[in-house]
This record gives C-alpha cells, structure tokens and sequence, in this order.
C-alpha cells in the first residue's frame, strides 16, 4: 500500500535566502553527498536533530520545511 511521502524543501529554502549548498554543509558540517540525498529527498530516514539544525538555520518551522505529499499527487 502506498501512503505517500515526506519532501523536504531544502532546495526552496537554499534559492529564498541566496545560501549556497556548500556554505550550508560548512555551516552545519554535515558532508555534502548526506546532503545532496536530503535535496533530492531520496532518504529512507530523517534525523530529527538534523531537521532542528536546518529549521534554526533557516528561522523556519518544520512545515516550512517538509510537506507529506499523498500517493494522488
């Protein structure tokens, strides 16, 4: 059965504030091929204190972050 699933909008939120993908993983040293999967949401888990980092870099709620994308989309 096919419930959906979660996008991250990392992409949206690196072009809104004019962040490049290197200063970001330098930022919050995370390795840019980890991130890299994160942008193009091909995860199997989130790590729930990598999404606090990013919501704090980005002054940003989870929502604004994520978004459940049902399997009608």
């Amino acid at each position: 059965m096919d419930y959906g699933t979660i996008q991250l909008r990392i992409n949206e939120l690196l072009e809104k504030n004019g962040i490049s993908k290197n200063k970001i993983c330098k930022d919050l040293d995370i390795p840019r091929s980890n991130f890299n999967r994160y942008c193009r949401n091909e995860f199997q888990r989130l790590d729930a204190a990598l999404l606090c980092r990013l919501c704090y870099y980005f002054n940003a709620g989870i929502e604004e972050l994520m978004m459940y994308k049902s399997p009608e989309d």
